[in-house]
């Protein structure tokens, strides 16, 4: 099989955010505690971070850390996380019907996310809680010295602000198994509140507005478009939710998947557009698709576990054993979303540590890479700069959901400042390689700088703590011959290629 990628400098869709590089760590199950948090652990430091965990975190390169969830914060009481921790209250989680017990809080997780150079972006309970909450913790977060909460913060051990630029207002605020759920215009006039007083507590802060919690609601998009009428001078942000499986064993449906994301995007955008249009606005509102990932392997074993030991701390929820075919699935919907970088400048993989995660740890044991975290990884440390636009000569194949699949789901980067164009592409053909060759159009080309493959393994092979055979290998089979590059992918791989040119 053949495939023709042509680029050019002049041609570009715009730079990359490095925000949309985010991930996401919520109160659930074992992503805090025996995830990043483990006191009594031989990697611990003395906050009881685990340093196995913070160097797989560094290693992985996300930029910015949504934070303290998801589903939980919408019951969460902001203040039961500071001051000594002995006198921190164990509170019972609805969300995930488990004891949170309040070990780590604001101050705890500055400090984690300060150590692995990674910015919070949090989110505020408006489900139980309301405006006065909310405007409370951008004072005590961000406020310098002088006031109540401020000062407060400075008592409990951080005489510096944290300085949160990013937040949410509230969590899936649509979907009726949320804690306090609304209907649109009730959220719409709270969200549009909120947002009013923690902005008036500081004007630098951006702000996420809830989106549907998913495309498939009852909902969708007349949800978006009746909150943005409530808050679209105030918020910066509008949120997208999406999780994908292959509960049909369908390889080929699986992978068109990304497809669906790209079109969940557009129509998110078209809304936000119709709602600018209607208020004559010249602002032009953002997306930050603050869940994304595949969720399907634990559902199972999550509904047993609820059942069996309810309330109990750190329940093993969520934690997907990923394979090969997600990899290549989560390369898609990487290449998906710079593709449209345009529009979303935030996006967190959901989440980081054990659930539904890249990264899995062991109690009192090791940490290690699940298959997912290689795209990531290869993405977040190496797809920074201006998003070329890109025309794709590439046969393509159709499935009961979607028609005309590129057989190659590939994106172009120009980092200026590294003098490098990386491209980015899987195959999504299991039965055939193919010649790819790139067109760098306008480009000095001076090399190939790296060629690296995710390929050659069972679509179901996985990764275990003594067992890390799914990972990528470094080739030197890519050629660049004047401006024209060269390059054979493999069946089913995710590539990254990595060309040197001129800055």
């Amino acid at each position: 099989m053949k495939a023709k990628m042509t680029i050019n400098r002049a041609f570009t869709i715009a730079k990359v955010d490095p925000r949309i590089y985010g991930t996401f760590v919520e109160h659930l199950g074992r992503c805090v505690y025996e995830g990043i948090y483990e006191p009594g652990h031989k990697t611990a430091n003395k906050l009881g971070f685990r340093k196995d965990v913070q160097s797989l975190v560094k290693e992985l390169g996300t930029p910015l850390i949504r934070y303290p969830g998801g589903n939980f914060v919408s019951g969460y009481n902001w203040e039961d996380g500071i001051g000594p921790k002995e006198n921190r209250p164990r509170r019972l989680d609805l969300a995930w019907k488990t004891m949170e017990t309040n070990e780590v809080g604001i101050h705890e997780f500055a400090a984690w996310t300060k150590d692995v150079n990674a910015e919070i972006n949090m989110a505020v309970n408006l489900g139980t809680k309301g405006i006065e909450e909310a405007r409370n913790i951008v004072e005590y977060c961000n406020h310098k010295s002088g006031s109540y909460w401020s000062d407060l913060r400075r008592k409990n051990g951080d005489e510096e602000p944290f300085d949160i630029k990013t937040w949410c207002l509230g969590n899936e605020m649509d979907g009726p198994w949320q804690m306090g759920a609304k209907t649109a215009d009730e959220y719409g006039r709270i969200a549009a509140e909120a947002a009013k007083m923690m902005k008036w507590t500081d004007d630098r802060i951006e702000l996420v507005a809830c989106g549907s919690s998913g495309s498939g609601m009852p909902t969708f998009a007349s949800w978006e478009a009746t909150v943005l009428e409530h808050t679209y001078e105030h918020v910066d942000y509008l949120s997208l939710h999406v999780y994908y499986d292959n509960r049909a064993n369908d390889l080929k449906g699986y992978l068109a998947k990304s497809l669906n994301m790209d079109n969940f995007i557009k129509s998110v955008a078209s809304v936000c557009d119709y709602v600018k249009a209607k208020k004559r606005s010249k602002k032009t509102i953002f997306l930050s698709f603050d869940e994304w990932n595949v969720w399907y392997h634990s559902n199972a074993q999550d509904e047993e576990l609820k059942e069996k030991d309810p309330w109990a701390e750190a329940l093993p929820l969520l934690e997907d054993v990923y394979n090969f075919e997600d990899a290549l699935l989560v390369g898609c919907l990487l290449i998906t979303l710079l593709k449209n970088c345009d529009r979303v400048k935030i996006a967190c993989l959901a989440q980081l540590v054990n659930v539904i995660a890249p990264i899995m740890t062991e109690k009192g044991g090791d940490a290690w890479r699940q298959t997912t975290f290689y795209p990531f990884m290869h993405a977040a440390n190496n797809g920074l700069g201006t998003v070329l636009t890109s025309v794709v000569d590439v046969p393509a194949y159709s499935c009961e959901e979607f028609e005309n699949v590129p057989y190659i789901e590939s994106v172009a980067v120009h980092n200026e400042e590294k003098g490098e164009v990386v491209i980015f592409a899987v195959n999504r053909n299991s039965d055939e390689s193919t010649e790819f060759d790139i067109d760098l159009q306008g480009f000095n080309v001076l090399g190939i700088n790296a060629f690296s493959e995710l390929s050659g393994h069972d679509v179901k092979a996985t990764n275990t703590k003594s067992n890390g055979n799914v990972k990528p290998r470094d080739k030197n089979t890519a050629k660049a011959q004047g401006n024209l590059v060269s390059a054979e992918l493999a069946p089913l791989s995710w590539n990254m290629i990595k060309v040197k040119v001129q800055s």
